[in-house]
């Protein structure tokens, strides 16, 4: 591929939808065509997520859209409305519709469907090695003559067929394949036409929306026609006529007219399919339908899930452990060179406590989410994630939920933000809103630096054990505020779960590492800029308005201490009343009336003003919470380059015990998450649901902190 620069000039532009049902390996091929010249955004007015990529070949650039999967035009869910209000508004030149080639006859029922659209169509026979290795020999050029669509094999993990599918891309866009639509039966077909007739009549309608595939939806009953034909002048006759014609076809069949139009397709489909199938004798092992008796087994697939689970945290904290430990100790040497080249002064102190005290706390465990992502993009990759809905569906259908919310719970994991994008493959509304709202009780990657740092200090023979039991607590958490919405304000049962598995695949190097790089970046750019701007606030309102102890007040300090201890030297004894000043100076600063104003709210919970500050910083961004406590914890770093770390510092701290630290990991846990997820959920639910959210988030939080301290406290821990 070459790079647009060393290109000749650019003659054509063509904007290409790449669309397909979901595992037909789309976005593999999308990443193959585009390489790593490729964007992410989202849809104007919705949290689905859009990628658009770029491939220069010549004198054409070849601009992709890689639309949602989805299985029709028959919009239910959000990223069918996305996939066909694109095809629709936008109207790109072409649409590849990339095709699962082991599941041939269910993938070109949508194939059929772009072609009434009036836009030139090519199939992309994806996986068609794995077709191959099932003994289902294809003949393209039989199926592309049959439909009327020309037909490429590609393998997108290879990237083979690309070049050939850039080639028909050209081809087709020069007019050199024409396409053609699906013949229904004579007694329908004359419906169409009358319907088609009407339409046309107004010219402008007709450019704007497709006459043929407009009058096959309004035999089909599809809501959003109807909605689009009121713009036609013609309207109220059109719904007449469809009306008509709904009602002699399913006198005629005996069956609702939209099945009737589905059985037409799929008849076509199959007559095209047993021209074009060969099917070889194979092996009759399948690999995975052998490991399937295991992980589908209805007495194992929970137990294996969880057991999943458990690994891929061990291996997180394990691996994850020895460079984040290595970093903290960078930005510790860091910290120390500039402390001895400095001098002392305002400029320091931000550099040294504002930034690398903030910032370098939340870079420390960049490793533990790269190690986290990685797995999880493995999971997806291979397969598992379906099975994974499956496994959970039962005990999830318990509690109001539907199996397919296992989804954003796991995604939850990494980032509330795609967790909450996830959420729209729901079809129902209701089973949406309920999976929004108790996502971002999972532990996200954000608020596993708040866990790690507290667990490894105040934990240290079980630290591991300790965070699980936190994402364990917000599992339960949100499975039962799943129930408690189920039984109040989104009273009803789930809808069905009906799901395709897809085969076990090996994941792609590339693929991986691209995922993990993507989520990686994300979490990165934040700490340059959401949470390096935080602690630089933070900094601030921890140094003003600045106070200086009178040499009066530090000398009276330092002779407390010696009557104190007798045996200690003087340099020791200024040094501690160089630290108590430090404090003073932080309790008169900003940040220490803030604390000292809140701290009765959060006194019941075992918090002191220092540890409320953090948690309302944490509103902010999680990770933000580490670094407030970073700098709260190091006022003073900067007169001694030996100072203990965090760690240390929160340890020697006698107001920090167990019991705290672990009413602090609950309510980093279950408070409303980031500014960015809140984005997300609101744009998702709207402004009702949001304010919503974040009250209910904020009480269940106080409430489940102030139990399990009270409780803690009276049985003495």
């Amino acid at each position: 591929m070459s790079s647009q620069s060393a290109s000749p000039a650019i003659k054509r532009k063509l904007r290409i939808a790449l669309a397909g049902n979901p595992n037909s390996g789309k976005t593999t091929l999308f990443n193959a065509l585009t390489g790593a010249h490729h964007k992410v955004g989202n849809y104007p007015g919705v949290t689905v997520e859009k990628r658009e990529g770029v491939r220069t070949r010549g004198d054409k650039q070849y601009h992709f859209i890689d639309l949602p999967g989805i299985y029709s035009l028959t919009a239910y869910s959000i990223d069918e409305v996305v996939a066909r209000d694109f095809i629709l508004d936008e109207k790109p030149d072409l649409i590849v519709d990339v095709l699962d080639s082991t599941n041939l006859e269910r993938n070109l029922y949508l194939c059929l469907q772009f072609q009434e659209l009036g836009i030139p169509v090519i199939g992309a026979l994806n996986m068609s090695d794995e077709a191959d290795a099932k003994g289902l020999r294809i003949d393209g050029k039989n199926l592309s003559a049959t439909l009327g669509i020309p037909m490429i094999k590609t393998v997108g993990p290879r990237g083979a067929g690309t070049e050939d599918l850039l080639d028909c891309i050209d081809r087709t866009v020069a007019g050199q394949v024409s396409g053609r639509v699906i013949s229904y039966r004579d007694e329908i077909e004359p419906k169409l036409e009358a319907l088609q007739k009407l339409i046309a009549a107004d010219a402008g309608f007709a450019a704007k929306y497709p006459d043929r595939w407009l009058a096959v939806k309004l035999l089909e009953k599809d809501a959003n026609a109807y909605r689009r034909l009121e713009e036609h002048p013609g309207a109220a006759a059109i719904k007449a006529s469809a009306k008509d014609a709904i009602m002699w076809i399913e006198k005629h069949f005996g069956r609702d007219a939209e099945i009737v139009i589905s059985e037409q397709r799929y008849g076509y489909i199959r007559g095209a399919v047993q021209e074009s199938l060969q099917i070889m004798k194979v092996p009759d092992f399948s690999f995975t339908e052998a490991v399937d008796r295991i992980i589908m087994n209805r007495f194992l697939s929970l137990p294996v899930f969880v057991l999943v689970l458990w690994a891929v945290f061990q291996i997180t904290f394990f691996a994850g452990q020895y460079p984040a430990v290595w970093l903290e100790n960078f930005f510790g040497l860091v910290s120390s060179a500039l402390l001895a080249a400095m001098p002392a002064g305002m400029l320091r102190s931000l550099i040294v406590d504002g930034v690398i005290g903030g910032v370098g706390g939340v870079f420390s465990f960049v490793p533990l989410i790269v190690i986290l992502f990685f797995l999880l993009s493995i999971l997806e990759d291979v397969g598992y994630m379906s099975r994974a809905a499956f496994a959970t569906d039962k005990l999830l259908h318990s509690f109001g939920l539907h199996g397919q919310s296992i989804f954003p719970m796991m995604l939850g994991f990494g980032c509330s933000v795609p967790a909450v994008m996830a959420s729209r493959t729901l079809k129902s509304p209701r089973d949406r809103i309920i999976t929004v709202l108790i996502t971002p009780l999972m532990s996200c990657g954000a608020k596993l630096p708040v866990h790690i740092l507290l667990a490894a200090v105040f934990f240290p023979e079980c630290a591991v054990n300790a965070v699980m039991a936190i994402y364990a607590a917000g599992v339960i958490l949100a499975l039962v505020s799943a129930f408690i919405l189920k039984k109040t304000i989104l009273r009803g049962d789930p809808t069905p779960f009906v799901m395709e598995l897809p085969p076990y695949r090996a994941p792609t190097l590339r693929g991986v590492l691209w995922h993990v790089w993507e989520k990686t970046y994300q979490y990165i750019k934040k700490a340059g800029t959401v949470i390096l701007a935080s602690s630089i606030l933070i900094w601030a309102i921890t140094t003003f308005p600045s106070y200086e102890a009178p040499v009066e007040e530090r000398a009276s300090l330092a002779a407390a201490f010696m009557a104190e201890h007798p045996g200690a030297e003087t340099a020791e004894a200024e040094a501690w009343a160089e630290t108590a000043a430090s404090r003073t100076a932080l309790e008169q600063s900003f940040a220490g009336r803030l604390g000292k104003f809140i701290e009765p709210v959060f006194r019941p919970l075992g918090f002191d003003w220092k540890i409320a500050v953090a948690s309302v910083t944490g509103f902010a961004a999680k990770e933000v919470v580490v670094s407030t406590l970073g700098i709260l914890y190091r006022v003073g770093a900067e007169e001694d380059a030996e100072s203990a770390g965090l760690r240390e510092a929160l340890r020697a701290d006698a107001h920090m015990t167990p019991l705290v630290a672990l009413s602090l990991m609950l309510f980093t846990l279950i408070i409303p998450p980031c500014f960015a997820a809140l984005a997300a959920i609101r744009a998702e639910l709207g402004g009702k649901w949001l304010t919503f959210e974040i009250g209910f988030l904020l009480v269940l939080g106080w409430a489940v902190c102030f139990i399990v301290y009270q409780l803690g406290s009276l049985a003495g821990f």
